[in-house]
């Protein structure tokens, strides 16, 4: 669960610590005061998109930490190299004015891919862009799939799609009109035929440049060689001969010195090592053999090959090997097209009906999920005040040819009926707004009842919702704050008062500036601001009294839930 978060020149906060609690948390205050911002900032520790416009003007960054259970992410904390203390992981994230942004758990620095990863794990924010994705029915059968866990046909009918997608763009890669494929098999047997003339061999060319370096130098480098092998062996002053003299004087008296012993033979080393340079050198001068025709031929074929490579746009002659293995196999294809044409055709047929029965089998696993969903929702709904509520998963053929798509051959829409003898219709058309927000609940609790997903966060789930409509939101609220921790930032006294923790958020002005805090409040705390929510800023005893007689019902309410 979330057991913190820290908030540092994020917008008007300049800076607020908030402490969670287990069960429904609920934030409250007026219009404007900030209630958002402590949705932002959870959406930055999670990994969502931030920028510059969050730092609070004036400031040269702003931050957001926030301190979590590690257990949920045991496996991302071993696959990032990230160490929990303490059973916990503290999440950072940071944005500069400059639009820089630095993100850190238990400091270790980390991407944003990787902190979106490990939020997932996390926190499960529901926010009003959720609404407007469960209304998108293009993503109904997403959800669906989600419900339904059929991960075994879902698997199944991926692998049947993808090797008929791969038949299908090798049909079309291979289908070319007969004006087509005889330009292109001209121009790629022009091809293979001047490469193949080439004669072409991989490491040719360093062999080449390697050669005609020693061609270009030759005469320097048989002169050097001469001189060298003169000088250590080649007249009665080289090097060798004197060296031989010296061992001559060393030798009558190393008899009666050690280090004249030592340097007799250290000398004699010597003199072994330079008769072996010598005879390299003299192997060396006479390779040294070189001819003009040889020349040209080295410099001809170094400059067909560059030619070649410019031509191609090749690095170098292994490049231009390729080049033409990849052109004689394409021309081999082209060439015999029709016949591999022929075998796919074939082999179209059997990989159609694998995805057709592998779509089939998708199909009854979504409906056989969509009745325990529309039996899910409709329960969830009458415990929210929509008693004559009507939910459908509706299941309609993809159509079209090959009659089945990326996600198989279904289209799936979710249809409602909010009031009895009303035909379902779809969501957005068949709810008012108060009725939209508690279907919206209603579809976030069912979807979530298998979520492992440890902390849920609910922004304005209560628009168009009043009265006892309310009371039932606050008591699913609470109800789902049994089994994981819920933060709901809400404008109703009926989810106030259901709260196991609530927090007042207030903006005030000091010096010129906006500042926004955040407080837990205290049971006297909750009485005011539940009355304020029911009431407005007229606080009368009566609203005070009222506000807890609710307090005290929503306690007796928990009570049986024990």
């Amino acid at each position: 669960m979330l057991r913190s978060l820290h908030i540092e020149n994020i917008a008007v906060v300049e800076r607020a610590d908030v402490q969670f609690r287990e069960g429904l948390n609920v934030l409250t205050g007026e219009t404007g005061a900030g209630k958002s911002i402590v949705i932002d900032a959870l959406y930055a520790v999670t990994g969502g998109r931030t920028s510059r416009e969050l730092v609070r003007t004036g400031a040269d960054r702003c931050l957001a930490a926030a301190v979590f259970d590690a257990d949920p992410a045991a496996a991302w904390c071993e696959e990032n190299g990230v160490e929990p203390e303490d059973g916990t992981l503290i999440v950072q994230r940071s944005v500069s004015a400059g639009g820089k942004g630095a993100c850190r758990v238990n400091g270790v620095p980390v991407t944003v891919s990787q902190l979106r990863a490990l939020g997932a794990l996390l926190v499960d924010i529901h926010g009003q862009n959720d609404g407007r994705q469960l209304l998108d029915e293009s993503r109904h059968i997403d959800y669906l799939d989600a419900f339904a866990g059929a991960e075994e046909e879902l698997s199944a009918y991926r692998a049947a799609y993808e090797a008929y997608q791969a038949n299908e763009r090798e049909i079309e890669r291979l289908s070319l009109d007969d004006e087509t494929r005889r330009r292109l098999a001209e121009s790629l047997e022009y091809r293979v035929q001047e490469l193949e003339k080439a004669e072409l061999k991989a490491g040719e060319e360093a062999e080449l440049e390697s050669r005609s370096a020693l061609l270009r130098n030759g005469e320097k480098l048989r002169e050097a060689a001469e001189g060298a092998y003169t000088a250590l062996y080649g007249d009665e002053s080289s090097a060798v001969e004197l060296a031989g003299q010296a061992r001559g004087w060393l030798s009558r008296a190393r008899g009666w010195s050690e280090e004249l012993a030592a340097a007799d033979d250290a000398l004699a080393e010597a003199v072994g090592l330079l008769q072996d340079a010598a005879e390299r050198i003299r192997d060396v001068g006479d390779s040294l053999d070189f001819s003009p025709e040889e020349f040209d031929r080295v410099e001809g074929r170094l400059a067909q090959l560059r030619r070649l490579e410019k031509k191609f746009g090749a690095l170098d002659e292994a490049a231009l090997v390729t080049i033409y293995e990849e052109s004689a196999a394409r021309l081999e294809e082209i060439q015999y097209s029709g016949e591999a044409l022929e075998k796919l055709y074939q082999k179209r047929e059997s990989l159609k009906k694998g995805c057709v029965t592998a779509a089939a089998a998708l199909t009854k696993a979504r409906k056989k999920a969509g009745e325990t969903l529309a039996r899910r929702v409709e329960r969830e709904l009458k415990e929210l005040s929509m008693p004559s509520a009507r939910f459908e998963t509706a299941f309609a053929p993809l159509g079209g040819e090959p009659g089945f798509g990326p996600k198989g051959a279904d289209r799936v829409q979710f249809l409602m009926s909010a009031n009895t003898g009303e035909d379902p219709r779809s969501i957005a058309r068949a709810a008012s707004g108060g009725e939209l927000s508690r279907i919206m609940l209603a579809l976030k609790i069912v979807f979530g009842q298998n979520d492992p997903v440890p902390t849920a966060v609910f922004d304005e789930i209560d628009t168009g919702v009043s009265g006892v409509a309310a009371s039932r939101v606050g008591e699913k609220l609470a109800l789902t704050g049994r089994h994981r921790q819920v933060l709901c930032v809400s404008h109703l006294p009926q989810i106030a008062a259901m709260a196991d923790a609530q927090y007042l958020i207030e903006k005030l002005e000091r010096g010129g500036r906006t500042y926004t805090t955040v407080d837990e409040l205290d049971r006297a705390g909750r009485r005011r601001e539940i009355a304020r929510l029911a009431g407005g800023d007229n606080i009368t005893e009566t609203t005070t009294a009222s506000a807890e007689e609710q307090l005290a019902a929503a306690d007796a309410w928990k009570l049986k839930l024990v």
